[in-house]
């Protein structure tokens, strides 16, 4: 039984999500006061955050900057805010996904089950060795989105982990953007251009900071390569 936090200042919209939730025998929270967000968050302790960006008194944006400092679940915008801006700040700000009103409700339930699938469903569990890839200097570990590097680790998002999952496998091959999406987004042409380079981004600034280096090369015309076994830059 997982448990789906909404919030959404909008009751009716609120509501239609929630009642929509529901039936699938998912737990549905709605928050209805605004000022206690956290409090409600670490309360509930949910699977999945559905989030708006205009709310009283704080935007979505710093919402999800503050989910972010204590976990690290799936994260879903929705929004009748539709400027590639707009997605690109829900994910600059730790953001999974981002769905623009008027939506679909089937394509926000496929969303919500591919995203728990990945997070801590079937993807994400198994009774096997835990799964680790290594590569110049780095492990990561893809169920737990973590990368280590040397005496140092830290955590990565869904998608980040995804990202690199997919670049150190390939181990020095080349991976086109087109499977890179097909990848992380199942329905990629609701995605805007620029959302794989912001998360090529923060990947990278997450190598550096770990004191890796760039290890993930662009290449022109074709896509991006972890530069398995090269110097760092």
């Amino acid at each position: 039984m997982y448990t789906i936090l909404i919030v959404e200042d909008d009751e009716r919209i609120a509501n239609k999500l929630s009642s929509a939730i529901a039936k699938y025998d998912y737990t549905v929270r709605i928050i209805d006061d605004f000022s206690r967000v956290m409090d409600i968050f670490t309360d509930t302790k949910p699977d999945l955050v559905l989030l708006d960006v205009n709310l009283p008194k704080y935007d979505g944006f710093y919402w999800c900057r503050q989910i972010r400092t204590q976990s690290h679940c799936p994260i879903i915008f929705i929004s009748a805010r539709d400027s590639g801006m707009d997605q690109i700040m829900a994910l600059e700000n730790g953001a999974d996904d981002y769905i623009t009103k008027p939506f679909d409700m089937e394509l926000v339930l496929a969303k919500i089950r591919s995203h728990l699938r990945r997070a801590v469903g079937a993807y994400a569990s198994g009774q096997e060795e835990e799964h680790r890839i290594e590569g110049a200097g780095l492990i990561l570990y893809p169920e737990r989105f973590i990368i280590a590097y040397k005496d140092q680790s830290t955590e990565l998002t869904q998608k980040e982990a995804a990202l690199l999952t997919m670049l150190m496998e390939k181990d020095g091959r080349v991976v086109s953007r087109e499977r890179l999406l097909d990848l992380m987004w199942e329905d990629q042409h609701f995605i805007d251009d620029n959302t794989l380079n912001v998360y090529i981004t923060r990947v990278r600034r997450k190598l550096r900071e770990l004191g890796a280096g760039d290890l993930i090369e662009t290449v022109r015309g074709a896509g991006y390569r972890f530069m398995t076994g090269r110097e760092s830059l």
